[in-house]
């Protein structure tokens, strides 16, 4: 997977893109702490060819924790502020920032337009993809089970998104914002995935 990464960052300009986004990686069944040591030893490598290419690395902040071959601690380490203090301090004035995805951090409750505020320099690439809380199921279930949040396309779910792009534009982000469709409501043809892409361009031309 690490070559492949780096072929991907070394091809990536020859074809105009300087953005390159991939998760950090993490083994589930250990602690953040525990999994520290594995990324010093795996990523310094990656940044190289990166700084060489000329390319920025975006980490999507999605835990990876959604079927039990992910549990208990998901198999992504940039997960939450608190850990991307640490990753940026580790590599500081290295090409790697966030692919920032508000989704998942509405079902970890914290606070998108914080985050924003804190990391707005870190921000390389933005995802829009939404995401809807069952509450009944949750009170059923916990935070620990599964099921009670779902990801929908973007105004389907509880992101706040006139906050989210009002924060955006304070830290002067200017990079791409790409909708994610990953909703099952829209994902029984073809023809439902151009209209989920209609529906959410619509939906977001209201603040772009």
């Amino acid at each position: 997977m690490v070559d492949h990464l780096i072929k991907v960052i070394q091809a990536a300009p020859r074809i105009g893109v300087h953005i390159v986004n991939t998760f950090i990686g993490r083994d589930h069944l250990k602690s953040i702490d525990d999994n520290w040591n594995t990324l010093r030893e795996v990523w310094p490598p990656i940044i190289a060819a990166a700084e060489k290419a000329g390319v920025k690395i975006g980490i999507e902040n999605c835990p990876m924790l959604f079927s039990k071959d992910e549990w208990p601690g998901g198999k992504n380490l940039a997960i939450s502020p608190r850990v991307w203090h640490r990753l940026f301090e580790e590599f500081q004035g290295k090409p790697i920032g966030l692919n920032f995805d508000p989704s998942h951090l509405i079902w970890q409750f914290i606070d998108d337009a914080r985050c924003i505020r804190g990391f707005g320099k870190h921000i390389f690439h933005v995802h829009a993809k939404d995401t809807r809380i069952d509450y009944e199921r949750l009170n059923e279930v916990g935070i620990t089970g599964f099921g009670w949040h779902t990801p929908k396309i973007p105004g389907l779910g509880d992101v706040n998104w006139g906050r989210f792009f009002s924060v955006l534009t304070d830290v002067g982000y200017q990079g791409p914002v790409c909708i994610e469709v990953e909703d099952r409501a829209f994902e029984g043809s073809l023809e439902d995935r151009k209209r989920s892409l209609r529906q959410s361009k619509r939906y977001l031309e209201q603040w772009m």
